[in-house]
């Protein structure tokens, strides 16, 4: 890096603030509006009217869950929290931070040769942010592993 990152101050979250906004709305419409709809057909029985809440529901819990991804960062190490697992790792087993052109979320690439998507940084609506977001955390693992090699982009 050609520029030091300002470290953030420990613990810090990093999550998609305007894509959790938008699932978590449109999740919250979607249940009225079913829901609504259920309760103003007249003609249907008890049964079925349950079964448009019950669905309405389903449709807010799936985006719920999309809506719940995020990095939580402290002095121990990093959580991990995607769609649908969580995963804490140290400090020690975050060998480098990616967020490469056209990346859907940042890749951190562990000490044991893996790649662990992290979700709770991701470009869509908040590219800028995202950016900065990977940027400290990529600041964050040089300074908790003692190394600067982070590279940007993958080595050949």
């Amino acid at each position: 890096m050609t520029e030091q990152t300002p470290l953030p101050e420990l613990p810090v979250t990093f999550r998609p603030g305007h894509t959790r906004a938008v699932l978590l709305t449109a999740g919250v419409v979607i249940f009225l509006v079913i829901s609504g709809i259920a309760m103003l057909l007249e003609h249907l029985g008890p049964g079925s009217k349950l079964s448009f809440v019950i669905t309405g529901a389903l449709i807010f819990w799936v985006l719920a869950q999309l809506a719940r991804v995020k990095v939580v960062a402290d002095d121990s190490g990093v959580t991990v929290v995607n769609i649908a697992s969580k995963r804490r790792l140290a400090w020690a087993e975050i060998v480098q931070v990616n967020l490469r052109p056209g990346d859907p979320w940042v890749f951190l690439n562990l000490s044991d040769g893996t790649s662990l998507p992290a979700l709770g940084i991701q470009p869509g609506i908040a590219k800028r942010r995202a950016i900065a977001d990977a940027q400290a955390l990529r600041a964050l693992a040089e300074a908790h592993s003692g190394t600067s090699a982070l590279p940007h982009e993958p080595r050949s």
